[in-house]
């Protein structure tokens, strides 16, 4: 993808999101349906749908060559990363949005042949862009945020992640973890991958981890982080997947490899 045509996604890409963000906005205190996916907790309400739904009209009337992704299931069913994908989630963070009304996102990530090129997070109710265009630089709303730090020591750092980690040993041995909680500075949950993403690119964290999230819960954030030279692989260190589900690490490129070393015992 030339520079040129890049720079022209991106900017529509900004103005839809903000049409999108005003809408929910508009809408959220209006009464709406909230109901469950894949179990109780994995929430989805009448306006995650209608604004996956805006997105996907856009993007088929202005760009009908492009494929989407999108979790609510209205987009395009992929085997492969060739040409200029759309990968959106139009509200990250539904649990938030329902029961605290802040604390979510619109991510959205434009990859062209696997290649992340455009990074769009919108805290809706903060209203702050996280957003990049690949070798640009990232950026919160007009200010370039600066390169990570690469001088933290671990006993220093604040990690993103969930209780999960701390109660489930499917993924790793919870002793493991308990042990590596100890380690760190302290912890930090959220509630939605993109602004978990966001923040480490601000430097609020210094990584964050998730047993399994969708392409469209990252795919925003690994192009925003790659421009202050974060890195993001899954827990083992590996590429990721873009069209499966994947555990992920994502961090100050400095602590990548003792993260690793640090829960590498007690995998599954």
């Amino acid at each position: 993808m030339n520079s040129e045509i890049r720079k022209e996604i991106y900017q529509v890409a900004m103005n839809w999101v903000k049409e999108a963000g005003e809408n929910i906005r508009n809408k959220m205190d209006s009464p709406y349906d909230v109901d469950t996916k894949s179990n109780p907790n994995d929430l989805v309400t009448t306006l995650d749908k209608e604004t996956e739904s805006f997105f996907v009209q856009k993007i088929k009337e202005t760009y009908p060559n492009h494929s989407i992704i999108g979790e609510e299931g209205y987009g395009d069913r992929l085997t492969s990363m060739n040409g200029t994908i759309w990968i959106i989630d139009p509200i990250d963070g539904t649990m938030n949005f329902v029961h605290q009304k802040r604390n979510f996102a619109i991510s959205i990530g434009i990859y062209h042949d696997g290649i992340g090129e455009i990074g769009i997070i919108y805290d809706v109710m903060a209203n702050n862009f996280y957003h990049a265009i690949r070798n640009e630089g990232a950026f919160k709303n007009d200010k370039q945020l600066p390169l990570l730090n690469q001088d933290v020591d671990i006993r220093e750092g604040i990690i993103g992640m969930n209780h999960f980690w701390l109660c489930d040993n499917r993924f790793v041995q919870k002793e493991t973890m308990q042990q590596f909680v100890r380690k760190v500075r302290g912890t930090r949950t959220y509630g939605s991958a993109a602004l978990e993403f966001a923040f480490l690119a601000e430097g609020i964290i210094d990584g964050y981890l998730s047993m399994r999230l969708s392409p469209w819960d990252i795919a925003a954030g690994i192009v925003i982080v790659n421009e202050v030279d974060g890195v993001t692989t899954d827990i083992d260190g590996n590429p990721l997947n873009m069209l499966k589900k994947n555990s992920i690490l994502t961090c100050n490129s400095c602590l990548h490899k003792e993260i690793i070393d640090s829960i590498k015992k007690g995998r599954k």
